[in-house]
């Protein structure tokens, strides 16, 4: 039986069945997108011995089966009570969608995470969002905190009520840029699991990330006084992950020679 609080350099979809039933309060991850995404060492003009390399991409054709294979294992780990945030390009996104409505899980929210940038293109628009589905098992048993980061009279400067933006469904979030640390080819900015953390778990709640990558909803989840629980693929990234959970610090610094630590 897997422990909790502890991260693994295992496939999610031969790790999760190790793990009880309805277990989980919250699950947030960001699983690969099927788009054959090239990712290189110098990809947005990053210094390229700052780069994890070993990217684990999945076919196209595969895409729904491995969709299918991982979705099954997180509505058997999650709890009556618990939800699950997915982000996932626009590519693909159709299956995802059509398995999570074949399994079962209740869509609540289609988040759009804005950010400030995008690759260059010259035949079409430049694709600068992500998508975050917000589902959950129960609808009627799902928490939700509402006044977790503004209070109900909250108001900015120009009088607007600041928790009823917050909660509004285009989040516009910043990319983090680790200037000079290392770092993987993709992940997802503090601001943005700190937000998610707050709205749907409270200190002590379990959350899992099936697609662990840089670990940085394991470590947010433990500053954020959750228990966490993670599975990465890569070993590169494994103990980048691991590296940064055992030493405390959000950004590991290195060397211009590629050595992450």
């Amino acid at each position: 039986m897997l422990e909790f609080d502890q991260i693994y350099h295992q496939d999610c979809i031969a790790g999760m069945p190790q793990m009880l039933d309805n277990c989980i309060d919250l699950i947030v991850t960001d699983p690969p997108f099927a788009i054959d995404f090239k990712a290189v060492r110098g990809n947005y003009n990053r210094k390229a011995s700052r780069v994890l390399e070993g990217y684990n991409e999945i076919t196209k054709a595969d895409y729904s089966g491995f969709t299918v294979s991982w979705l099954e294992q997180a509505w058997r780990i999650l709890k009556p009570t618990g939800s699950m945030y997915v982000f996932s390009g626009w590519n693909n996104l159709k299956d995802i969608l059509v398995a999570l409505d074949e399994i079962g899980f209740i869509t609540i929210n289609h988040i759009i995470w804005k950010y400030q940038f995008g690759v260059v293109t010259r035949r079409k628009y430049v694709s600068s969002h992500y998508h975050c589905l917000y589902v959950c098992k129960d609808d009627k048993l799902r928490p939700f905190y509402p006044f977790s980061r503004y209070q109900k009279d909250d108001r900015d400067s120009a009088g607007r009520s600041q928790h009823y933006r917050d909660k509004e469904d285009v989040w516009t979030i910043k990319r983090e840029y680790w200037a000079g640390d290392q770092k993987t080819p993709t992940k997802l900015p503090r601001e943005l699991i700190e937000k998610i953390l707050n709205y749907s778990s409270i200190p002590g709640d379990l959350v899992c990330d099936p697609f662990l990558g840089s670990g940085q909803v394991a470590f947010i989840s433990r500053l954020m006084q959750r228990r966490y629980i993670g599975f990465e693929i890569n070993k590169e990234y494994y103990d980048f992950a691991k590296a940064r959970l055992d030493s405390g610090q959000y950004r590991l610094k290195t060397t211009d020679q590629g050595n992450p630590f």
